[in-house]
Formats: C-alpha cells, sequence, structure tokens
C-alpha cells in the first residue's frame, strides 16, 4: 500500500492556531462506519450517541512543558525539545543542531545545565545536571510545527484535557480537549462507564513517514499502561454487549496493543509500537472519537482502518468543503 495513498489538499487557513472558547462547542461530524452516512453536529452533542452500558476510555497522560531553551557560551540561542520524560537517557531535538558538538553544554534561563551528547535514531541524547523538576520551570507548551506561533500562558490549560493526571507526554491526546467536565457528567448520567488508561504521546506523533510504503514504516514507541479495574470494566462492557468508545488514537493503540482472543482486554504495563492501517481488524474499540489527521500519517492511517480508506477521504473532502478546523485545536470526527 503506498503512502501516497493517504494524500489529500489542506488549505493552510483551515489549521487551526488557536483553541475554541468552549472546549465542547468544536463543531463534530458524525461518520457511520458502515453506510458512511455523515451528520453534523456540535460536540456537546455526542451524548446523544451512547447508550446505557457503553464504556468511554481517556488517556489520562499529561503534557510537560518540554520546550526548552538555552544559550551557548558564546550567547547563542538554542531550542532544547524533550522527546523522553524520565528515562535513563533522554533525547532531545536540538534547533540548530549542526554546530553543537558532542559534550557541549547549553545553560537555561534558571541556570540549570545541559549536555548535549551524540545523535540518536531521532535527536540528540542530553544529560542534564539537575532534577528534571527544575530543568522544566523554563519550559514551554510543546506545541505541534503546524501551529505558525508562539505559546501564550492560555495554552499551559488549553493543550492539556481536563482530565489530564500523568505526566509524561510531549504532544497532547487532543481528541480529549473537547470535553469538559460538565459534558462527561452527562455521558455518566445515561449510565456509561468512564476509564482512563495511560499513554504518553511523544514527538513522533507528528514525524512525517518517510517510506513510499506503509508496510516499511518504522512506528515509534510509545508508554502505556491500563491497570486491572479498568481492564475488567472494559470486558465487562463486551461480554455484555456494550459499545467501547475510544477517546483518540492514543486510547485506541492502548486496547488494541492490550486485546487477547475473545475479545478482552489483559492489564499491563509496557510499550507500544503498534502501527494500525488497512486491513486491520478491531477487537476492542466500536467507536472512535478523533481530530482531523495530517495528511499522509499514521494517525490518519489509523482511522482509515477502522471506518474505511474511501469513507475517511469522502469525510475529509467534506470537512475541507465545508471549513471544519483541522488538527490539535481544530473540530472532531465521531466514527460509530
Amino acid at each position: 500500500m503506498d503512502v501516497k495513498d493517504f494524500y489529500y489538499e489542506l488549505p493552510k487557513e483551515l489549521i487551526a492556531q488557536t483553541p475554541f472558547k468552549e472546549r465542547d462547542m468544536a463543531r463534530l461530524l458524525v461518520v457511520g462506519r458502515d453506510a458512511g452516512v455523515m451528520e453534523e453536529k456540535i460536540f456537546r452533542d455526542i451524548v446523544d450517541y451512547f447508550r446505557e452500558g457503553d464504556c468511554l476510555v481517556m488517556n489520562d497522560t499529561k503534557v510537560v512543558p518540554a520546550r526548552l531553551f538555552a544559550k551557548r557560551k558564546t550567547g547563542g540561542k538554542v531550542e532544547v525539545f524533550l522527546l523522553d520524560i524520565g528515562t535513563e537517557h533522554p533525547r532531545a531535538l536540538i534547533n540548530p543542531s549542526g554546530r553543537i558538538k558532542s559534550g557541549e553544554e547549553l545553560t537555561f534561563d534558571n541556570g540549570c545545565k545541559v549536555r548535549v551528547m551524540e545523535r540518536a535514531n531521532v535527536g540528540r541524547f542530553v544529560e542534564f545536571d539537575s532534577p528534571l523538576e527544575r530543568i522544566l520551570e523554563t519550559g514551554h507548551v510543546p506545541l505541534p510545527p503546524y501551529i505558525s506561533r508562539n505559546d501564550e500562558p492560555r495554552d499551559k490549560e488549553d493543550y492539556q484535557t481536563v482530565y489530564c493526571a500523568r505526566e509524561g507526554a510531549t504532544a497532547s491526546p487532543t481528541a480529549g480537549l473537547h470535553f469538559t467536565t460538565g459534558l462527561l457528567d452527562r455521558i455518566k448520567g445515561k449510565g456509561v462507564s468512564t476509564v482512563f488508561v495511560t499513554l504518553h504521546t511523544g514527538y513522533g506523533t507528528f514525524s512525517p513517514v518517510k517510506v513510499d510504503r506503509v508496510e516499511d514504516h518504522n512506528m515509534h514507541s510509545e508508554p502505556f499502561e491500563i491497570n486491572e479495574d479498568v481492564a475488567e470494566k472494559i470486558n465487562r462492557t463486551k461480554r455484555s454487549g456494550g459499545r467501547v468508545f475510544a477517546v483518540g488514537t492514543t486510547s485506541c493503540r492502548v486496547l488494541e496493543s492490550t486485546a487477547l482472543d475473545g475479545n478482552t482486554v489483559k492489564a499491563q504495563k509496557g510499550e507500544t509500537k503498534l502501527f494500525i492501517y488497512p486491513p486491520y481488524r478491531f477487537k476492542i474499540v466500536d467507536a472512535l472519537i478523533t481530530n482531523f489527521h495530517l495528511p499522509c500519517s499514521t494517525l490518519l492511517m489509523l482511522v482509515s482502518a477502522f471506518a474505511g480508506k474511501e469513507n475517511i477521504a469522502k469525510a475529509y473532502q467534506y470537512a475541507v468543503d465545508k471549513k471544519f478546523r483541522f488538527f490539535s485545536y481544530g473540530d472532531a470526527m465521531l466514527l460509530i
């Protein structure tokens, strides 16, 4: 399968640069997985698509201020974008990187230092002279590269889900940005169980696919966790005929990574490199809540596997024609 088969034309002005004032007032495109029927709604209308006995699965990762700025001894400014949080050998994207030799020290505004080491498979290995908490004191919100502005104070809240809890992400699980506590209460009020898994979303989310054939792509690895209580609630939902709604491709990948025979999941903690693309057969997820994704991205391939490649292509063209907002701060889809 060719990567170019997942390309679509997107006018630059449709890339959302700012968040919504009210999270749940984004537009929602509801797409039927089977018939391909499309409906336009407001995100808060999503409550109408749940039934008693369903289960809503969300990713509770929390974004850290992973975009840092330091200075060389010469006074030159350098961006240090952390790719790993809490690992023994952290990596970072260094910009500009070309003139920085292995072993060179950079200094942050608070006096902490980072030593830039040898090249990794992505970025450079780095060593800090202080605990990570001190390093991140000077950090900025790691907005994705297609948002062409500096981060602002409100991004510290807007780029987090209202249920974020576990620090470790360097990119937001953006499908969850549309939920408010009030909307979640309304969903629970319909007899829907709400549970949390964790997948620490990384910069690899935005990494372009650099091969021609889909099958040749090497998927980035991300740490995840699903506990015993959550696994049992999901399995109980499947046994009783309820539907599992995954919020975002991250929750979806956790569920499918932990799936066993018989439509059940297993509690576990680890890393996943699961790459989902057509004609993948989903074992756990029955409905997917997601944003609009970049052309030729692994995320677009995942939703194409879930709802059908032609179906998704038509939905995206509809969204472009109707001027939906795309990507992290954009509008949403419900694939059901």
